[in-house]
């Protein structure tokens, strides 16, 4: 088997790590959302490890009104 890097943009899942380079958003951050957004379609938990849905983020993070 090959390992083979795929570049953050074309990924279709992000670890914590690789959303918070992406994003430019704290991991702290980002596992806050996650946590408060738990059923979120932008969130998928595999065991206790946190994928986020890039493109779905992206949707959620352009919705976002900051004061």
């Amino acid at each position: 088997m090959r390992n083979i890097e795929i570049p953050i943009w074309n990924k279709y899942m992000l670890s914590v790590e690789e959303a918070s380079i992406y994003f430019r958003i704290g991991e702290k951050k980002i596992r806050k959302i996650a946590e408060e957004n738990q059923d979120a379609d932008f969130l998928c938990m595999n065991g206790s490890r946190i994928l986020i849905k890039r493109k779905k983020f992206e949707e959620y993070v352009d919705r976002l009104e900051i004061v």
